[in-house]
């Protein structure tokens, strides 16, 4: 049962904000063999810098199956860094993260009910690996923390913290969209789910199009309403809902392309090439990702543009597998290498392949590199949060002759970057059509296209989202309750527990200090992977 009184309780008012350590909560948290490995993308870098500012802690899951219950948390300290991980049995693997995370919330949230398992035993695994991350954390946590918690994995989490006393400032950040109510509501546990958003203070969106859903989604399911501006209230207490668009970090990324130039990959791919030019696309293997649509548009393109095919293009499709103990993925990788065969077995030559189709994961710099010699870059996904490879593609391009970027309209990058070729990645025809166009753009249509997608990254990188976000959730703000009559008497009959509760923090207060001088809470760092 939800503890009334402290679902309700204003967050706790704590002064000196920018000075209070940041705590980071993802899904994976895979450790680092030293202090000084690199950070995987620019996100692990702009959290890093803000957890190393701050004094941080960087807690979830290991990635690791362990028949230990409860499993105790593991640490793991490299220089100034030390993170806390926490295995999984294998039934909570299988039912919550292969189960309900990537088979039910994954689908529904990319518009894809037709793939969706709405498994309630899967759904109850969601909620229990939840509440047990959630008891281990709440004894790591000091009383002015700031908590932010990141992507599907843990929408509950803070739900569950605030029932074991957590009166921290928490936010919530979604990197991937949010459907509107006729899709959401299809989620099994969906009013649940929902009204787990009302535990945080702060929950960001990458597009006002997903926060916009959202509001409809608490309106229509009855959980809350709307205020004014950006405000919502969930079951009494208000929360700050607003889209904050993810950025990279445009100047470094720009120049580790202009290096990679000189790399083996890139050499090695140019004079593979022979002089042809390069069509890129770089993409986890997954089904929102468009994958069988663009390989089709590209087939089309080669066949409606004779100068094209005589001049060979050729395009480079990179896919790393992921998730292939689902099902749905391991035939969607059967399905993708046998339609490669059938477009470079229909339109290739014995010496032109014309798509060039690997599952192999290659590092940042390479894909720099690539992305800089590649003439058009293709993202073109059915759906996506935001798409960072569409951005990193702009930031790799050489000025004085930049590459054109072919975007779907369906990712969040789209409501950014305007200056793109925009498509509805259904629609074949259309795609091939831009793919065309931008084989055939005049090098100061390209220029001006890039400068405009460059001024706009440039506007939000990466260390301005972070920053952002961490500013909203740092402001303290009274909770105003509805005036409804329902949630007054829950205040009532939650009154008689209230002198209990404070007693209760007050001995968790007591363990926390216990904690600080045990060393079991120390400075950490954040690394954020997708999965």
């Amino acid at each position: 049962m939800d503890h009334l009184e402290l679902l309700y309780k204003p967050s706790a008012i704590v002064s000196g904000g920018l000075n209070r350590r940041l705590v980071v909560v993802s899904n994976r948290v895979p450790l680092a063999s030293s202090s000084a490995a690199p950070a995987a993308g620019g996100l692990a870098v702009a959290l890093k810098a803000a957890l190393k500012a701050r004094g941080g802690l960087w807690f979830g899951w290991s990635g690791k199956s362990s028949e230990v219950n409860p499993p105790a948390p593991q640490w793991g300290t490299f220089g100034s860094l030390t993170y806390a991980v926490s295995d999984l049995s294998r039934r909570d693997i299988e039912q919550y993260y292969h189960g309900f995370a990537n088979r039910a919330l994954w689908p529904i949230c990319h518009y894809r009910l037709d793939l969706a398992d709405l498994s309630e035993c899967n759904a109850a695994a969601y909620f229990r690996v939840n509440e047990q991350f959630a008891r281990q954390l709440h004894k790591m946590l000091r009383q002015d923390d700031i908590i932010w918690v990141h992507d599907y994995h843990f929408i509950p989490i803070a739900r569950f913290l605030r029932e074991l006393g957590c009166v921290n400032r928490i936010g919530f950040f979604l990197h991937i969209p949010w459907p509107g109510p006729e899709v959401a509501s299809a989620l099994p546990s969906y009013q649940r789910i929902l009204r787990s958003f009302g535990a945080y203070d702060v929950v960001g969106f990458q597009t006002e199009t997903d926060a916009g859903n959202f509001h409809d989604c608490i309106v229509s399911a009855n959980a809350g309403r709307v205020a004014s501006g950006d405000w919502c209230e969930i079951d009494g207490r208000r929360m700050q809902v607003s889209a904050f668009p993810i950025g990279i970090d445009t100047e470094a990324f720009a120049k580790e392309a202009r290096a990679a130039e000189k790399s083996m990959t890139v050499k090695r791919t140019l004079a593979s090439l022979e002089g042809r030019d390069l069509i890129i696309g770089v993409d986890r293997l997954d089904y929102s990702k468009g994958l069988k649509q663009r390989i089709e548009a590209f087939c089309t393109f080669l066949e409606r543009s004779p100068q094209a095919e005589r001049e060979r293009v050729t395009m480079l499709q990179i896919t790393p597998k992921s998730r292939s103990e689902v099902p749905e993925y391991a035939r969607l990788q059967r399905e993708l290498a046998e339609e490669a065969g059938r477009v470079n077995g229909k339109l290739g030559d014995v010496d032109w392949t014309p798509l060039r189709y690997i599952n192999k994961t290659m590092s940042r710099s390479a894909l720099a590199g690539l992305y800089r010699i590649a003439r058009i870059g293709l993202v073109t996904p059915l759906r996506d949060g935001m798409n960072l490879v569409a951005k990193e593609y702009v930031a790799a391009q050489a000025p004085d002759n930049p590459g054109v970027l072919v975007l779907s309209q369906f990712a969040g990058a789209a409501h950014e970057l305007k200056s793109a070729l925009i498509v509805n990645p259904y629609d074949i025809e259309e795609t091939a059509a831009a793919i065309a166009r931008a084989y055939a753009m005049p090098l100061e249509e390209r220029k001006d296209r890039w400068n405009a997608l460059m001024a706009v990254l440039r506007a939000n990188s990466i260390h301005d989202w972070t920053a952002h976000f961490l500013q909203a959730l740092g402001k303290e703000h009274e909770a105003k309750e509805i005036d409804n009559p329902l949630i007054a008497d829950a205040r009532l009959s939650a009154a008689a527990g209230l002198s209990r509760t404070a007693s209760n923090s007050a001995r968790l207060g007591g363990l926390a200090a216990l904690c600080d001088v045990a060393g079991v809470v120390v400075p950490g760092a954040y690394f954020l992977t997708k999965s």
